[in-house]
């Protein structure tokens, strides 16, 4: 069985969408909401979105939570997860290495705070999980509370 499914992420929206948005908290809240309202119709037309932000405010992914919980809509936390080094490691387009050089400024993780989620519906360790790892983790999640066959 096929679902219809879009994926939100911060290219296709921080180019576009949020482009007058920049980094500092307000503008981060700004971002997440505006993220969740879109993430909202897209579930709201039965297609399963899935949002790929960094979402450094507890506060911001409550209130998506709450968005979707008010118009019966299910949401999922995924806490995709790894130690700064890792992440830093990883760095493909070498935002870490010029925000330690001062380069950028209110980088979340480096010179702006991240909280991490207290209670996600799904926690991957991305460290010590492949990606294929990580893939059948969600997967599972979805088959056993009946969202996916």
């Amino acid at each position: 069985m096929h679902k219809f499914t879009y994926r939100l992420d911060g290219d296709n929206i921080r180019f576009e969408l949020n482009k007058d948005l920049g980094f500092d908290e307000q503008s981060r809240n700004e971002n997440i909401r505006r993220i969740s309202e879109v993430a909202k119709l897209f579930a709201d037309s039965s297609c399963v979105v899935v949002s790929a932000f960094i979402s450094p405010y507890r506060v911001d992914r409550a209130l998506a939570r709450e968005l979707h919980r008010k118009a019966s809509l299910p949401f999922i936390e995924v806490f995709v997860d790894a130690p700064l080094h890792v992440v830093e490691g990883r760095d493909p387009k070498g935002l870490y290495k010029k925000a330690r050089a001062g380069e950028i400024i209110e980088f979340t993780g480096i010179s702006a705070p991240y909280e991490a989620p207290e209670n996600p519906e799904i926690h991957i360790k991305t460290h010590e999980v492949s990606v294929e790892g990580s893939v059948d983790i969600i997967t599972d999640y979805l088959v056993s509370k009946g969202y996916i066959d």
